[in-house]
């Protein structure tokens, strides 16, 4: 199926917001050591914002399913997402805990270490996602992560499956297997390199080891799996068929922060206005290479015109 002209492709993204802290030094630091960093700056982030944005500035209309703290990085984040017409009447405010923060360094090659405290995002549970199903009945694509409560993860992929909505998982940060019961109710997962390793314990670096890495969790139940390798492309598992690589474009890496995320909400933008998955796939590589030569999280993601030839 091709792209349908006419619809409005919709995306409802449940998952975390943060304020990214973010520094840039010379290379990532080893235990026990400090660094001399050149940069520093406070950016919107958090895996659900950062998908929710993408989606929003490559095509989607999207909701937002989330909570954050009533604290001022809670209202910057709210006001940054409805900016980008982002639809926050289910993103909710929590009377007690603090807006969640990511700690992230940057090195000169672009690579990035990242410490996240999840704070308000830690509320978000199975009931926040009931309290919102009228926002999922609407959406063509339902999106999660896991930097939210696994119970609200299983509680949206389950709603999300009994609406007969596309979902899609990004399951990072991943630190072992999923649950069973999770896979079945996944159209499309989507793991990096270190995440297929951590769900299937093999490893999965290069195309080929992700191939067989993907093989293991489409057998485990997942219908569709697509392994991002950074620079390297995607090794992707469609529809039953053979495992297939699509190179990355080439591009000079600044900052790989939100590169995945890029993928995922380009990903999800396309599958919402009916394209094939081959199709959102390459789209979403070119949206992912753009990122990554650009600093900082939101601010790297890319937007239509960014992406025209």
């Amino acid at each position: 199926m091709g792209t349908d002209a006419g619809k409005t492709a919709r995306v409802a993204v449940i998952g975390s917001l943060n304020m990214d802290l973010v520094a840039r030094a010379p290379r990532l630091p080893s235990p026990g050591e400090t660094l001399a960093g050149s940069s520093f700056a406070q950016v919107p982030g958090g895996k659900g914002g950062n998908q929710a944005v993408a989606a929003a500035r490559l095509g989607a209309q999207v909701a937002m399913i989330g909570r954050v703290g009533s604290d001022s990085n809670g209202g910057i984040l709210r006001v940054g997402l409805t900016a980008e017409g982002i639809d926050c009447r289910a993103l909710e405010t929590s009377p007690n805990a603090p807006t969640g923060v990511a700690l992230i360094v940057v090195d000169e090659a672009g690579e990035n270490a990242i410490v996240i405290v999840a704070g308000s995002n830690g509320e978000v549970k199975p009931e926040t996602v009931a309290r919102h199903e009228p926002v999922l009945a609407q959406a063509d694509v339902v999106v999660c992560q896991l930097e939210t409560p696994p119970a609200a993860v299983a509680a949206a992929l389950a709603m999300g499956r009994r609406l007969g909505k596309i979902t899609v998982l990004n399951p990072a940060p991943a630190a072992g297997p999923l649950p069973a019961a999770w896979l079945p109710l996944v159209d499309y997962l989507v793991p990096n390199e270190l995440e297929a390793a951590a769900l299937t314990g093999l490893p999965a670096g290069t195309p080929a080891e992700a191939a067989r890495a993907a093989l293991a969790l489409r057998d485990a139940g997942a219908r569709n799996v697509i392994v991002t390798l950074g620079a390297q492309g995607v090794c992707a598992l469609l529809d039953g068929a053979a495992p297939v690589h699509m190179p990355a474009p080439a591009v000079r890496a600044v900052d790989a922060t939100a590169a995945g995320d890029t993928f995922i909400g380009a990903l999800a933008a396309r599958l919402a206005n009916g394209e094939t998955p081959q199709q959102a796939i390459a789209f979403a590589l070119r949206a992912a290479s753009v990122s990554v030569t650009r600093a900082g999280a939101q601010p790297s993601i890319p937007t239509l015109d960014d992406l025209q030839d």
